[in-house]
């Protein structure tokens, strides 16, 4: 029986053994997809080795950037972001070879391309992680001038209490790759002037639990267009499969 993964850590309950789990059992793919929760990256080539049916890994937080030298092969489009999710374990006789890709750009452009018009120009991005580069890459194949936002003072950053309501104005799209807002913390949100948001602006965020965060919610107070990362999850969890299956 094949099977595949997730690596990173801490795991928890991941969306991924539950939709890759249940497509094989509605396509009858004689299949199984397991968490392997590694408290180093090091421990790649054990979850390998000790798993001599693995044919497709994805990677979560914290390992995005971190397990790109342990990787044989890297797509050009994951080399340029900077960050792998999705690792095809090539078997050839005795060797293994793992080759790294990112399904993150894709889902995201494929789900934020339907709500941009003509006025949206610049986007903000907030966070600095791996998920935050897949997003630049994805905003600027898509025609958008992008700033990223941290807390802390950064080469090529701007730190969020600079950021104005001209701002806003001007870098209409916003896009949150931090887990602020996410389940249990659902009373958080990244501090910004939502005031000066319309029905020009999107807030786009990763987090899809809870449906609605209050990013979200205190953006489409003053009409800005919302939505959330789930559509994107999905996208990507497709996307990887299609990797998974590369010839």
């Amino acid at each position: 029986m094949d099977k595949y993964g997730l690596i990173g850590y801490p795991l928890g309950h991941s969306f991924s053994i539950s939709y890759f789990n249940q497509k094989f059992a509605d396509e009858n793919i004689d299949a199984v997809y397991e968490n392997f929760e590694i408290a180093s990256i090091d421990l790649l080539a054990e979850v390998v080795d000790m798993n001599p049916n693995l044919q497709g890994l994805n990677v979560t937080i914290p390992y995005k950037q971190k397990v790109m030298p342990f990787l044989d092969l890297i797509s050009p489009e994951a080399r340029a972001i900077g960050a792998v999710n999705v690792i095809k374990v090539i078997h050839e006789g005795k060797n293994t070879k793992l080759k790294g890709y990112n399904s993150d750009v894709i889902g995201f452009t494929k789900s934020i391309e339907p709500m941009l018009e003509r006025f949206h120009k610049k986007a903000l991005i907030l966070g600095t992680g791996g998920a935050s580069k897949a997003i630049d890459y994805g905003l600027k194949s898509l025609g958008l001038e992008t700033v990223f936002v941290s807390r802390y003072e950064r080469p090529d950053t701007i730190q969020y209490e600079k950021i104005t309501p001209d701002i806003i104005k001007e870098y209409n799209v916003i896009v949150n790759c931090t887990p602020v807002g996410m389940y249990p913390h659902t009373e958080e949100c990244p501090q910004l002037p939502y005031e000066a948001m319309d029905n020009h602006t999107i807030l786009y965020d990763l987090i899809y639990n809870p449906d609605e965060t209050l990013f979200m919610k205190r953006g489409a107070e003053h009409g800005a267009n919302t939505k959330n990362g789930l559509e994107m999850l999905l996208l990507q969890a497709f996307a990887s499969w299609e990797f998974w299956q590369e010839k």
